[in-house]
C-alpha cells in the first residue's frame, strides 16, 4: 500500500472515530513511524510501505480511533521549540502555555539584575520552568508540583534540554512545599481550572488521559486561583510579578479574585483565538 493510500482510508477512519483534524494526525503518525519531517510525505506519495511498517502504523492508528492522544502515542511534543517527553502523569502543554512562557522570559530577561528567580506552581511536565530556564540562561528556577511521577517527568525533560543543574524541583501541595524564606522575581502556574462537574463532558483524550489532579479546579474551576491569591505574594519580591493562564470566560473572576487579595491586575492578555488566557498581576504598594 502507498504512503497516500495509507493517508486516505486512515483519514476516513479516523474522521468516523471522531478524531478531530484526521488528515493531520495520520500525517503525524506516519511521520512518526518513518522518521521523516511531515512535508516529507508529500514528495514520498508514491512509496510503498512495508508489511512491518503498515502493521506498526495500524497499530497506532488503532490507538488513535481509541481517542488516546497523538502526543502519547509518539511520546513527545513541541513546547516553544523544544521536545519535551509526555505520558499520563502530566497535562500535555498546549499551544496557549507557550503564550504564557514567552510573556514570563520577556519579563524575566528585562530584569536589570542577576541571576532572577521564577518559581513554576505546578510544573507537571516542567514545560514552563524549562522554557524559562532554556530563553534566560542566568535565571533560577524552583518547580513544585504534588505529584512524584509528574516530577519525575519534569526532571526527565530538564536533563534532555541540559537545563537540569538550573532548576530545583520540590515535591508538596503548593506554595508550602517551598524552602522556608523563598522569595522570587516571577511565579508562573498553569494551574487547574476545569470546574469538577465539567470534567466529565471534556474530550477523551483529556478526561480519560490527562491526570485529574492536572484539571479540577474545584466546583467552579478556581481554587488553586483563590489558594494563590492568598500565598503567593509573601514569596514574591516587592517588585515582582505572577502570571497566570486562565480558562475560558475566567477573567472577570479571577482578576476580582486577585484584587480582593490586594494585587493590582496589570494585564489580561488574549490567546490566538482573541480569548483572555494570560493575568499578569503584581503586589499592591
Amino acid at each position: 500500500m502507498k504512503v497516500l493510500e495509507v493517508i486516505q482510508r486512515s483519514s476516513e477512519f479516523l474522521a468516523k472515530k471522531g478524531v478531530e483534524s484526521p488528515r493531520l494526525q495520520i500525517e503525524l503518525l506516519l511521520a512518526h513511524l518513518l522518521g521523516l519531517p511531515r512535508m516529507q510525505l508529500y514528495l514520498n506519495f508514491e512509496r510503498v510501505l512495508s508489511p512491518a511498517e503498515l502493521d506498526h502504523l495500524r497499530g497506532l492508528v488503532k490507538r488513535r480511533g481509541q481517542r488516546e492522544p497523538l502526543q502519547h502515542i509518539v511520546g513527545t511534543v513541541s513546547f516553544c521549540g523544544l521536545e519535551l517527553t509526555v505520558n499520563r502523569h502530566a497535562l500535555i502543554p498546549r499551544p496557549e502555555t507557550e503564550l504564557l512562557a514567552e510573556r514570563a522570559w520577556q519579563f524575566l530577561s528585562a530584569l536589570n539584575f542577576q541571576p532572577p528567580t521564577a518559581l513554576d506552581f505546578g510544573t507537571g511536565s516542567g514545560c514552563l520552568a524549562i522554557a524559562l530556564a532554556v530563553k534566560c540562561p542566568t535565571a533560577q528556577l524552583f518547580a513544585v508540583d504534588i505529584s512524584n511521577e509528574a516530577l519525575a517527568l519534569a526532571r526527565q525533560n530538564a536533563v534532555r534540554q541540559n537545563v537540569a543543574d538550573r532548576i530545583r524541583f520540590f515535591a508538596g501541595d503548593g506554595v508550602a512545599a517551598l524552602p522556608s524564606g523563598s522569595r522570587f522575581n516571577l511565579i508562573v502556574a498553569n494551574p487547574p481550572y476545569i470546574p469538577s462537574a465539567t470534567i466529565g463532558t471534556l474530550a477523551p483524550e483529556v478526561r480519560e488521559h490527562d491526570p485529574r489532579l492536572a484539571l479540577d479546579g474545584g466546583a467552579d474551576g478556581l481554587d488553586f486561583y483563590r489558594r494563590l491569591a492568598m500565598a503567593a505574594s509573601t514569596f514574591l519580591q516587592s517588585d515582582g510579578r505572577i502570571m497566570l493562564e486562565l480558562g475560558d470566560g475566567q477573567a472577570g473572576e479571577v482578576s476580582a479574585i486577585f484584587q480582593q487579595q490586594k494585587w493590582v491586575v496589570e494585564a489580561v492578555q488574549e490567546d490566538y483565538n482573541r480569548q483572555p488566557r494570560i493575568l499578569v498581576a503584581r503586589r499592591a504598594g
